[in-house]
């Protein structure tokens, strides 16, 4: 951020940002000391929430695989077939209330509802530990995948709520990240539960019922302490709600609003780059079965439980660290996201080529290339940051944030159904291939949209300034704006 002119180097007015609008006015100032101290004490307090429910989210989500090496298959009678369906299922749920929670959403207060939808899959969580058959455990999974609905695209329009632009890159790593700390942490729960000849039912179970105690504990502590937004801010004092409503004014984002628009909706279902969000969702998630049946590969070249469990921790760790390094390129590189984005497809894509090719005999190569493979969150949270830069006005925002974790479903559900026949799940890795190359050009696309749509905007501010602004400040009606879309706001900027 530059500084103001001449006295004080640290102090920040509107003319400092060219497409500001008017939000922040020459008597509305604050100084960096002043900022650094507001985004200090959000990153001390929104952050881990967050990263701890995505945490949660993702170790349910990833238990499913702990449980097959240790006999849920056989406890419950499974087939191979039955077994993909448990995981397929899942997503079936969560595709189901996308649609009702972007409207809740929308209309409620967000961390209310989806603190109360953290504690209601607790609930559930523990209750995959009580079924005797498949049917019934399909059922669990079922309602635990539509009470996890609301979580992920909430947390992109957190995201967006309480930081800037340039700093969405980091904070969505953060509670990305929790993916792969959740995998190596589920490897060792599950290892130390195995270990553990005294537990007098069956060890899955086991790690069900503490997966969703610590849910439900979460979600308490969400529901309570977790400040809807800005104005809503216990850690804040008056001036430093100023500071962040000012900070956020820089970007032109107006924190969170219960109202639902019919505009909004049209807007986005019309706008191509949502469904370019929405391939995203589908072609990144494709290859998501990696991350449950790796531990069946593993498994099948003749390691132990315990073995496999260990062995199977490693590519969480993988995740993270190419998951920063996509986040330090973006330091570097900060226009240059979509780029990035491409590079992190690589070591994945590499990866899987090498699960199709190698032999079982090459045993370490079959594990690191399925610790390779398994690496789509460093992609994934590229792409999520890039459209929460990307994405104005309420409505508009949970629409294409669901757009996108619909598109997530979807390929979470077919997915799986290519991955039935062991140990070489030859159907499945083909098909990652296939759309990690798909992703690639999607992301291309991507880019060519918004830097159309900025040079066009460039245009237009340079040949009528007094319109731009007025399109800006006003609605249809002639009436002030406070929910503008980033299509109406042609003062906005898209991120690369």
């Amino acid at each position: 951020m530059s500084s103001k002119d001449g006295d004080n180097p640290e102090f920040i007015k509107d003319d400092e940002h060219p497409h500001s609008g008017g939000f922040v006015t020459e008597s509305e100032t604050y100084t960096l000391p002043e900022e650094r101290a507001v985004l200090r004490k959000i990153d001390m307090v929104i952050l881990p929430f967050m990263c701890f429910v995505f945490f949660l989210q993702y170790l349910d989500k990833q238990s499913l695989s702990y449980a097959g090496v240790f006999g849920l298959m056989e406890d419950l009678n499974m087939t191979s077939s039955e077994y993909s369906w448990c995981s397929s299922i899942f997503y079936v749920g969560q595709l189901v209330s996308e649609w009702p929670f972007i409207y809740l959403m929308s209309r409620f207060p967000l961390t209310k509802f989806v603190g109360t939808t953290v504690i209601i899959w607790g609930i559930i969580c523990m209750c995959l530990a009580a079924p005797k058959d498949f049917a019934g455990f399909a059922a669990v999974r079922f309602l635990l995948g539509f009470s996890e609905g609301a979580v992920s695209p909430a947390f992109v329009t957190i995201t967006s709520i309480w930081y800037r632009k340039k700093e969405h890159t980091t904070r969505t790593a953060l509670w990305i990240t929790m993916n792969g700390l959740a995998q190596v942490f589920g490897c060792l729960i599950m290892y130390g539960i195995g270990k553990n000849t005294s537990i007098i039912i069956q060890p899955w179970r086991v790690l069900f019922l503490i997966c969703g105690a610590m849910t439900v504990f979460a979600g308490i502590g969400f529901f309570v302490l977790m400040p809807n937004g800005p104005n809503d801010a216990w850690f804040l004092n008056e001036r430093e709600k100023q500071v962040l409503s000012l900070r956020l004014a820089s970007d032109r984002e107006g924190g969170d609003k219960t109202a639902f628009s019919m505009m909004q909706l049209k807007e986005a279902l019309l706008d191509p780059k949502a469904w370019m969000v929405f391939s995203f969702g589908v072609l990144v998630t494709m290859q998501s079965p990696v991350l449950t049946f790796a531990s069946l590969v593993i498994e099948s070249i003749g390691y132990t439980k315990l073995q496999t469990i260990l062995y199977t921790a490693p590519s969480g760790a993988l995740q993270i660290l190419l998951l920063w390094i996509g986040t330090f390129l973006v330091f570097l590189f900060p226009r240059q996201r979509n780029f990035v984005a491409l590079a992190l497809i690589i070591p994945p894509l590499i990866g899987t080529i090498f699960l199709f090719k190698l032999t079982l005999s090459a045993e370490w190569g079959l594990i690191v290339a399925s610790w390779l493979s398994s690496c789509i969150t460093a992609t994934m949270s590229i792409l999520l940051s890039l459209f929460a830069s990307n994405i104005k006005g309420n409505t508009k925002r949970a629409i294409v944030n669901t757009m996108f974790f619909i598109g997530y479903c979807a390929g979470c559900i077919g997915s799986p159904q290519l991955w039935t026949k062991s140990p070489r799940y030859t159907e499945g890795v083909i098909t990652s291939i296939v759309t990690w190359c798909l992703l690639l050009v999607s992301i291309i696309i991507y880019r060519i949209l918004c830097v159309r749509d900025n040079k066009a905007r460039d245009l237009l501010a340079n040949s009528d300034t007094h319109e731009v602004a007025r399109d800006v400040e006003l609605d249809h009606n002639g009436l002030p704006r406070t929910d503008l879309t980033d299509k109406e706001d042609k003062q906005y900027r898209y991120a690369l």
